[in-house]
């Protein structure tokens, strides 16, 4: 197999990116990018840490993110499973990615930049639900926003079908993990009650 093992081999293979590609970036909220965030409710926040990298998603029943200011981000974390992949590699090195999701849209918007965690009690406040707030707050400073092409989405087809039916469940999966040590059906059967009552 021949590897490209360089960025002067990749750029000759690929030749140049296109003017648009290049002048579509921000670093800072414009008044577009910041309506087209502000829609979004979903997203991945990609991260980087000693152990690796992750990707997770984010969402809420409003937008993913709040706006402190036109180079800040603020994205609360609410209830999980305690894993804190993505919040230890923050704490362990700032680089972060989020790739923001608009239900219908085949584009997406991706900020670049660096997060910090915070627990400060007046801004895990401005997210309260329900008499809840979340743990912390990730606040991130953007270094560049920029949309991305939208051929990824049309090529899976992603809005107009539905690919669910046959899936494994999490308790099936579960299950296989545990060589049957874990009871997956009751994991399931009892999930969408728990998940109700411990959404915030």
């Amino acid at each position: 197999m021949n590897w490209i093992k360089d960025v002067e081999a990749l750029e000759a293979h690929y030749g140049q990116a296109s003017e648009a590609s290049i002048r579509k970036v921000a670093t800072q909220l414009t008044p577009l990018y910041r309506k087209w965030i502000m829609q979004s409710r979903l997203c991945v926040l990609s991260t980087v840490g000693p152990e690796g990298t992750d990707g997770s998603p984010r969402g809420d029943d409003g937008p993913v993110v709040h706006e402190l200011d036109a180079q800040t981000l603020a994205m609360p974390d609410w209830r999980g499973n305690n894993r804190l992949d993505s919040l230890r590699n923050i704490v362990a090195d700032e680089r972060v990615s989020l790739m923001f999701i608009v239900p219908g849209s085949n584009n997406v918007v991706r900020v670049n930049g660096s997060a910090r965690l915070t627990d400060d009690k007046e801004l895990r406040t401005q997210f309260e639900r329900k008499g809840l707030i979340p743990a912390t707050v990730i606040v991130i400073k953007i270094a560049q926003i920029y949309t991305q092409c939208a051929r990824a989405f049309m090529r899976a087809g992603i809005w107009s079908r539905n690919d669910a039916e046959g899936l494994p469940s999490i308790g099936d999966i579960l299950t296989e993990m545990t060589s049957g040590d874990f009871d997956g059906a009751t994991y399931d059967a009892e999930w969408g009650a728990r998940a109700s009552e411990t959404m915030w």
